[in-house]
């Protein structure tokens, strides 16, 4: 499981960037790479585009941790799941410098990056949703690495600490809901409610929101954190009998089958056998209406269908890939431009001063960032600086057309796993009437 947090960074950027760096955490700083930068002067460099910003403010960057269960990775993998990471979040706008720390019981990834983006020097947004899409994407890659995760459901929304104690059994939350579900049966209304509480030791708290605290719990928990069962209004209503908790509404995706002859499950539950052949007749009963939407008649017809959506899907994805390459080396080339614009001024002066030894002494860190932006843009084909005003056009293009191959991939993509479980239907169906053919013959 890797369980992700992320703050800013208002002050000491150096001394930040200098404890993720650090040799002893990092194998002699084996595990230390960067995207846009350069991790030894990546202060220097943050706080040059920090100037360029748009909009003023009091993040320098943001720090994102990613921890990994004790002995489920290697250190070397886990930091190519950082560099996934901060790829995707990132876009390729953000210079960062990532770490993986090996000095503790579990391995964990360091990210930070400069609060402004290469392009527009525009403030990276930092909130719920912006959040909601690292965890989602951490997530992922863990489960395309074969990592646990926190599956979704009844513990969505909880933090790791959280989720960690309600499976040991330690959870306050998991222990005041059982005593709310074991008090309404026996309360005559609110008032006794909150009395049968009290005698279970709970502490009351009445307000814009009810709240409970256990005996030894730190802070008072509101029954609306709980559910949509635990609310004030909810439970005076269970207490009458008339609460009803909204049922999700019914899935009519097609999804594969159940192999029946082969299901634990369905061998020692005679319940859940009478449900799976239920949900395979329905299942049957829809792949047979969109194979006939489809106009596909035949199996060779539906093969030959995958393959098409295949190959459909692998192309757009290698164009989506190419498209986010070409964005990344723009926004660096932008960057790159920028520097050499911003610190000309200050070569120029170098260049005349009568004392370039000293002078150089002053600005060491300036000069070496100018130096490296300017060998980087010769070694592109520049020999003078290109026109960014045409960069950032370009930019632009290259980033709608990214947004259109997009939308094309996640179709594919639908396609895809569309017609992937259509075709193990069928092929469930087809070699389950072939063995019970060859079963009669025997």
């Amino acid at each position: 499981m890797a369980v992700t947090k992320i703050h800013p960074i208002k002050s000491t950027l150096k001394k930040a960037l200098d404890y993720i760096e650090n040799p002893a955490k990092t194998d002699e700083k084996m595990l230390v790479s960067s995207f846009a930068c350069s991790y030894e002067t990546a202060d220097i460099e943050f706080e040059l585009l920090l100037s360029q910003a748009m909009q003023k403010g009091n993040n320098l960057a943001h720090h994102l941790i990613q921890s990994f269960a004790p002995g489920e990775t290697t250190p070397e993998q886990a930091h190519e799941i950082g560099r996934q990471l901060a790829d995707e979040v990132l876009q390729g706008k953000y210079p960062y410098v990532l770490t993986t720390h090996i000095d503790k019981g579990h391995v964990h990834n360091h990210i930070i990056f400069c609060a402004v983006d290469m392009v527009n020097q525009r403030k990276y947004v930092s909130n719920r949703q912006s959040y909601a899409y690292i965890r989602r994407t951490s997530d992922r890659l863990c489960k395309e690495y074969g990592l646990s995760v926190v599956m979704p459901g009844q513990d969505r929304g909880k933090s790791y600490a959280e989720w960690d104690a309600h499976r040991k059994g330690t959870s306050w939350k998991a222990k005041l809901k059982a005593a709310i579900d074991a008090a309404i049966p026996q309360a005559k209304d609110f008032d006794d409610f909150l009395r049968l509480l009290q005698e279970q030791g709970y502490e009351a708290k009445r307000g814009k929101y009810v709240s409970f605290r256990a005996p030894g719990q730190e802070r008072f928990t509101r029954c609306k954190t709980l559910g949509e069962a635990y609310t004030e209004e909810a439970i005076i209503e269970r207490i009458k009998g008339r609460f009803v908790e909204r049922k999700p509404k019914e899935n009519r995706k097609i999804s594969l089958r159940i192999d029946l002859e082969n299901s634990i499950k369905a061998q020692q539950s005679a319940g859940y056998e009478k449900w799976a052949k239920l949900h395979n007749l329905k299942q049957a009963a829809r792949t047979l209406n969109f194979l006939t939407e489809h106009e596909i008649e035949s199996y060779p017809d539906l093969e030959s269908r995958v393959a098409e959506i295949t190959a459909a899907s692998t192309e757009a994805a290698a164009a989506l890939k190419a498209a986010e390459r070409r964005l990344a080396e723009m926004a660096v080339l932008i960057k790159d431009f920028t520097t050499c614009k911003e610190l000309r001024p200050l070569v120029q002066e170098y260049q005349r001063a009568a004392d370039k030894k000293q002078f150089r002494r002053k600005h060491e860190g300036s000069l070496i960032l100018y130096e490296a932006a300017a060998k980087a843009l010769k070694e592109q084909g520049f020999q003078k600086l290109p026109d960014l005003y045409a960069l950032k056009a370009e930019y632009k293009q290259l980033a709608e057309q990214k947004d259109q191959l997009q939308r094309q991939y996640t179709e594919a993509k639908r396609q895809m796993q569309e017609y992937g479980i259509i075709k193990q239907n069928v092929d469930g169906v087809l070699f389950s009437n072939h063995r019970q053919e060859r079963d009669k013959t025997l």
